[in-house]
């Protein structure tokens, strides 16, 4: 059945367990298949009112620091009581791997020790970008069968690694000083139009993340010009870098004046890591950065993070059902309630 539609076995796994439900391109495929009707396989569900999440009270479990509201919890009932368990920030486990690097690399190319020999990576969907918020979309989209691999990289490289065809889709969040527009502008000078298209994932803030209750008092860019104060900074080509240049510029301030630009960050969560263990006063992250670890947030701009996709690659099954989870409503929900981000116009075709 998977072959005769295009779509893998997890993806009809998925709609058997009716936690996935397929665009219209695979629905008419099945009934073809199937010899029936489309009506005769998926039919609307009753229309039910929508409630607003549900409160219940748990026991939380001890922890390095108290979480604060708006950190995320994970659940788990034992007999009769709930138990909330705080999840740290930072993955202290092996990472998932598929092999290890058998010698050194040179020039972009090295020789891998693959795990399992007979593995079929070309199912699988490589996205580079630096939100943290695309591995929400890899859970949703695992449980769609799509399997999706996070390269993580500031937006530059990510649209550069997309035209040199390392990459399926590419995460960015550069926004033109001119306009004020968000990643078209960029998009525009490096692909020519008829070759890309551009999906919004979310809106989100950007600021200043400061530590827990500011005690440095910040309240502006040009704060960070005070003695006393020391940042930790994102790397050349990133949009939170590009965001402070601006700002920089626009109030007269002097990199040199500034403790701790040299620093380089590779990410937000890391730079906003930086502020939480204390080895700087602040850094230029998300809103959900700080939420994440409990920091303080100041907003600079509100940003919208686009997917870039090539032209030819809407078509594949992985594309479309990728596409078509930015539309759920669970999906949605999770992304709003853990990184504070705008749905309002997810899944709407920029370009």
């Amino acid at each position: 059945m998977a072959q005769l539609v295009g779509v893998s076995r997890q993806t009809i796994y998925a709609m058997e367990a009716a936690s996935y439900v397929p665009n219209t391109a695979v629905a008419l495929k099945l009934a073809h298949a199937l010899e029936v009707g489309v009506e005769d396989l998926f039919a609307l569900p009753e229309t039910v009112p929508t409630r607003p999440l549900g409160t219940e009270r748990a026991v939380l479990l001890p922890a390095g620091e108290t979480p604060l509201p708006g950190q995320p919890v994970q659940l788990c009932r034992i007999e009769r009581r709930l138990i909330a368990s705080a999840p740290s920030p930072m993955p202290w486990y092996f990472p998932l791997s598929d092999g290890i690097l058998s010698g050194p690399s040179r020039r972009g190319a090295a020789r891998v020790q693959v795990f399992a020999a007979d593995t079929d990576f070309g199912s699988r969907l490589l996205v580079g970008g630096c939100d943290p918020g695309i591995s929400v979309l890899a859970r949703h989209a695992q449980a769609a069968g799509i399997e999706l691999v996070l390269a993580h990289c500031n937006s530059s490289q990510a649209l550069r690694l997309l035209k040199e065809g390392c990459l399926h889709i590419a995460g960015t969040h550069l926004r033109d000083e001119t306009s004020g527009e968000s990643n078209l502008p960029a998009i525009s000078r490096m692909f020519p139009k008829h070759k890309i298209a551009v999906v919004t994932f979310a809106v989100w803030e950007e600021g200043i993340v400061t530590a827990r209750g500011n005690p440095k008092a910040i309240r502006g860019i040009e704060d960070l010009a005070r003695p006393g104060i020391s940042i930790v900074n994102r790397e050349s080509g990133s949009g939170s870098r590009a965001l402070l240049d601006a700002h920089l510029k626009r109030l007269g301030i002097s990199v040199r004046g500034v403790r701790g630009y040299e620093r380089e960050i590779h990410g937000h969560l890391p730079a906003a890591w930086h502020v939480q263990i204390g080895a700087a006063d602040c850094c230029i992250a998300t809103a959900g950065a700080a939420r994440l670890f409990g920091l303080g947030f100041i907003p600079l701009v509100s940003e919208r993070y686009d997917l870039a996709i090539p032209r030819q690659r809407l078509k594949a099954p992985a594309v479309q059902h990728l596409l078509d989870i930015l539309s759920l409503s669970r999906f949605r929900r999770e992304l709003e309630g853990l990184g504070g981000y705008d749905t309002s116009d997810t899944g709407r075709r920029m370009l």
